[in-house]
């Protein structure tokens, strides 16, 4: 009699992996234990002795690293792998190969689909909720707290079913025509797009540079007192709109990506320039 995985086995395997995916991340095995945990209920089904069990459970603790969203498609196909070598119609080395194909292509996708699309336009959506009004000010953050987490729960459990669906045949097919190549360069693009448009509306960095004096009103015959005649900051954003916010964003990627700047010590470096800056400003009367 074929062994097969039960929906209730199916859905703990996918509820140890949801939860817990990043709570074993470390630099020998990144995500490795997590996806063993996430096997832990398949191969107590499948397999029968206790040395078929530790063996199972030894290749699903190596390592392994991808998008914990998109990746859980990688869950859903080894599961389906694991129900066929219990069955004696594939291998184990098969499963492990399997596994370290999807790592590239599902980190990529991940990356780009979730991470710098589907967070940012969710962030833009409640952050611009939030401001609009400050009474209601409060629905923005709940709207993300919940629409968040439901919908990276939804995601998350379509493709773990997939995975399980199409198993190795869907997946090598997807390889083969390229499509998964289009699809990876696509969400690329997109991404790309939405990290630009929230850097335009989001990121604010000014030139506070003015020229004043005394300006001749002929029509009223009157002098103006402390017109602008010159803005510096008119001036830049007239020749290249939202050129400062650019570079402040291409300095702070520079600084993470090029010169390995931690989260922390960005804001660090920003809040000292912005103190320092203001304080020149008020010490000098430039900004009283």
């Amino acid at each position: 009699m074929a062994k097969t995985i039960s929906d209730k086995t199916l859905k703990k395997s996918f509820f140890n992996w949801f939860f817990w995916n990043g709570c074993s991340q470390q630099a020998e095995t990144m995500l490795g234990m997590a996806f063993g945990q996430s096997m832990a209920p398949v191969i107590d089904e499948l397999y029968d002795s206790k040395e078929e069990k530790a063996q199972a459970l030894k290749r699903h603790i190596t390592l392994f690293n991808t998008e914990s969203q998109v990746g859980s498609i990688c869950n859903g196909v080894v599961c389906g792998l694991e129900e066929a070598n219990a069955n004696r119609q594939c291998t184990p080395e098969l499963i492990d190969s399997v596994k370290v194909a999807l790592i590239g292509p599902t980190s990529a996708i991940g990356d780009s689909l979730w991470v710098a699309t589907i967070i940012p336009i969710l962030l833009t959506l409640c952050l611009s909720i939030a401001q609009a009004n400050p009474a209601t000010a409060w629905i923005g953050p709940v709207l993300y707290m919940i629409v968040y987490p439901a919908g990276t729960c939804i995601l998350s459990w379509f493709l773990f079913k997939l995975g399980k669906k199409s198993g190795l045949d869907g997946m090598q097919t997807l390889m083969a025509t390229g499509k998964l190549d289009t699809l990876t360069s696509s969400m690329t693009v997109l991404g790309l797009l939405v990290v630009g448009a929230l850097t335009a509306s989001f990121v604010s960095l000014t030139l506070p540079i003015q020229i004043t004096q005394d300006v001749y009103d002929a029509a009223n015959d009157a002098v103006l007192q402390n017109q602008v005649v010159f803005n510096a900051d008119n001036v830049v954003n007239a020749i290249f709109p939202k050129l400062l916010p650019l570079g402040l964003t291409l300095g702070v990627y520079f600084l993470y990506a090029k010169k390995k700047f931690s989260p922390l010590a960005l804001m660090g470096i920003i809040l000292a320039l912005a103190l320092i800056l203001t304080w020149i400003g008020y010490s000098t009367g430039f900004f009283a």
